[in-house]
């Protein structure tokens, strides 16, 4: 089984700087793109970040030159750095990826999401 854990999340206040990730585990042949995801209480799940297998890069402008998403391939593992963080960067955290791995010893291509984690900003 395929699945993903994220670790890192807590209280930070604002300025200050968390750093999230996201490992990926289980039968595995290979990961394509690879994101972040946030959503706060009352409002939709949106993009924070994503990355492709090749290392493209792309933000949602509210987190432009604020956050860092990365990824280390060899550990199936996406980071996500945040820096200058806002109270309304607080949400839980949600890591995707696009996998091609065994579900009930067949092999496809789906989306997997994780448990997500809370990240909370005082002001």
């Amino acid at each position: 089984q395929v699945q993903l854990v994220e670790s890192g999340g807590g209280l930070v206040q604002s300025g200050g700087s968390l750093r999230v990730s996201c490992a990926a585990s289980g039968s595995i042949f290979s990961i394509y793109g690879m994101g972040w995801y946030r959503q706060a209480p009352g409002k939709q799940r949106e993009l924070v970040a994503a990355i492709t297998s090749g290392g493209t890069t792309n933000y949602a402008d509210s987190v432009k030159g604020r956050f860092t998403i990365s990824r280390d391939n060899a550990k199936n593992t996406v980071y996500l750095q945040m820096n200058s963080l806002k109270p309304e960067d607080t949400a839980v955290y949600y890591c995707n990826a696009d996998i091609v791995g065994l579900r009930r010893g067949v092999p496809g291509r789906d989306d997997y999401w994780g448990q997500g984690i809370q990240v909370t900003v005082s002001s």
